[in-house]
């Protein structure tokens, strides 16, 4: 179900943030305190997540595409359409056969897995991005040596 709202952009920090009503929240499905959702700004499409914020509503950060997109800037009034999106937004480590079959080799499958779901897909996604076998193998190594001695 999509749910509009205008809400001032404010800042936060040095982020650029609305506030989510909470008649709209309060309808969604939270994962460990998240709220996935996609939608638009202005007109523009956007993926974010919203955040829960102690004693407050769910805040939902507007970043530099989205404020490009809306044509808006910090302390404008903007439009909102958002709806949950239940597509899952994870890498799976089954298309990073190369690197799974290192971690299995050196039986850290459960400290990747350990690893923020942020991380894990972060490291994925750069992963995804490398363009020779070489840089591929060589950052594997890296991402090994972190998980054999974490910090």
């Amino acid at each position: 179900m999509k749910y509009s709202f205008k809400a001032k952009n404010n800042m936060t920090g040095i982020n650029p943030c609305v506030d989510t009503p909470f008649s709209i929240t309060g309808k969604m499905i939270a994962a460990k305190g998240y709220i996935p959702v996609k939608g638009k700004i202005n007109g523009h499409s956007f993926k974010q997540t919203l955040v829960p914020v102690k004693n407050a509503e769910y805040r939902l950060h507007v970043n530099g595409p989205m404020l490009k997109g809306a044509e808006a800037k910090p302390g404008d009034t903007v439009k909102f359409i958002i709806e949950q999106d239940f597509v899952s937004r994870s890498i799976p480590l089954r298309k990073q056969k190369e690197f799974k079959k290192k971690l299995e080799e050196y039986n850290l499958v459960r400290e990747f897995k350990r690893l923020t779901p942020y991380r894990q897909k972060e490291i994925l996604r750069y992963m995804g991005f490398l363009k020779t076998k070489e840089s591929l193998l060589r950052n594997i190594d890296k991402v090994i040596e972190m998980l054999k001695h974490p910090r």
